[in-house]
């Protein structure tokens, strides 16, 4: 679903006050934006110029599933072109920390984003080119969701999307038939269940945001928001039209302190990763996490065990009638070496074909282009695909439904420091609107 712009302040008008979500190492930025060393800008960015036969590609897929389903769409490419492919893959955090910067120097012809506001952003920017011509060619593969949240403010388009993913709890399903354990469709049954895994010596929920991984509890965050207060306050809140003060938002917070007793210990210090190994091997009962979660399930009857239940129901009125589900995709850099190329290639990713070959490999994710092959998936893709197809609302997951600076330079930590001490939640929401003005005018 796009997102309600008129919600959000113009991407040209905060420009020069934004920066990024992780576009900042902590304590290296000013004002002008990120300080990096010319060897972190050769990593991210493209070395040497781009012959015509010749399309550099910067890829944030470092994790090894993602990187080798990106492999396999690039080789696609090449087969079908003529042209070579020349993929400069960053980790997945470092690329988006020194994206800003990245996209400032000396960028690949296109590169791995995000869609909705992520991509809005550095298209007010003029770091990212418009591709109306690709647009011409693969338009009829995709529905006029997809399509809006692909365009810029300006009406032009900026995005090629290749997947979406839903956020939910996932679990094993050889677990709760082992232990009676039954899916609680509501906050009392789900707070029931969790208490019933702790008695049960089992810790009830994997959690992880250390070392650059501050961005995976706002999953639980917004879905706690979108049950309690709903999709249109949740939408103006990222937006910048409501105040973190507002006794609403407290209830959110309140409401899922109620979450903190069950969370693994010394979650501050371990990445999202290893918070969903402890799920593989059922060390922990739940894990509210995106669908990418089933990368890290790398035995095939383990992965087959993997299944998901939507966020509970808090409040009647909003049932579970929104859900997450983050698009990504490509984008060309303002001034790409090789725009020819760059062109062909983007048109080639928004084909069925590279869809496909995508999905082949990295088999957590979503088709979103109508004419890819879903017959194969397994039924926890045929899942994901109707829970969204169903779901009233979609969203995009915090950081891409609001401004990225404010969200990784306030929000995070703030909500890092929040979860290692559950009674600051005044503190820290007055400490959160006291900084929403450097990002926010409205």
């Amino acid at each position: 679903m796009p997102a309600d712009q008129s919600r959000y302040p113009s991407p040209t008008r905060v420009a020069a006050m934004m920066s990024d979500r992780r576009t900042m190492l902590k304590g290296m930025l000013g004002a002008a934006g990120l300080a990096v060393t010319p060897a972190l800008l050769a990593a991210c960015g493209s070395s040497g110029g781009s012959s015509s036969n010749t399309l550099t590609f910067g890829s944030n897929g470092s994790d090894a599933v993602p990187k080798s389903a990106y492999a396999a769409l690039a080789n696609g490419f090449q087969k079908s072109s003529g042209l070579t492919v020349k993929t400069n893959t960053v980790d997945h955090d470092t690329f988006q920390k020194n994206i800003n910067s990245y996209l400032q120097g000396t960028p690949d012809d296109v590169f791995t984003w995000f869609a909705g506001y992520r991509m809005q952003f550095f298209a007010g920017k003029g770091l990212a080119h418009q591709v109306d011509d690709v647009w011409n060619n693969i338009g009829g593969n995709f529905s006029d969701a997809v399509k809006n949240l692909s365009k810029g403010t300006d009406g032009h388009y900026y995005f090629v999307p290749l997947y979406n993913y839903p956020w939910g709890v996932f679990y094993r399903k050889s677990l709760f038939a082992a232990k009676g354990y039954q899916v609680p469709t509501t906050w009392d049954q789900f707070i029931a269940l969790a208490t019933k895994m702790k008695a049960d010596g089992l810790i009830p929920l994997s959690l992880g945001y250390g070392q650059g991984d501050s961005w995976a509890p706002l999953g639980t965050f917004d879905f706690i928001n979108l049950r309690v207060n709903g999709y249109d306050f949740h939408k103006s809140l990222m937006g910048g039209q409501q105040s973190w003060t507002d006794p609403k938002v407290k209830a959110v917070f309140d409401t899922w302190s109620q979450l903190v007793p069950f969370y693994q210990d010394g979650a501050s210090g371990r990445k999202w990763q290893d918070a969903a190994q402890a799920l593989v091997s059922k060390q922990t009962g739940m894990y509210v996490m995106g669908s990418f979660v089933a990368q890290q399930f790398t035995n095939a009857s383990d992965l087959a065990d993997l299944d998901f239940f939507l966020f509970p129901e808090i409040d009647s009125a909003h049932g579970q009638d929104a859900i997450e589900a983050p698009t990504d995709g490509f984008m060309m850099s303002a001034r790409p070496k090789n725009s020819d190329a760059a062109v062909k290639f983007l048109s080639y990713a928004g084909s069925a074909d590279a869809e496909n070959t995508y999905g082949a490999v990295d088999t957590s994710e979503l088709a979103v282009n109508k004419q890819a092959d879903t017959s194969k998936y397994s039924d926890l893709r045929k899942k994901g695909v109707q829970v969204i197809s169903e779901a009233k609302y979609v969203t995009q997951f915090a950081d891409r439904d609001s401004d990225p600076g404010f969200i990784s330079n306030v929000v995070e930590p703030a909500v890092s420091s929040w979860l290692g001490a559950p009674s600051s939640t005044g503190s820290v929401l007055s400490q959160i609107q006291s900084q929403k003005s450097q990002y926010f005018t409205s």
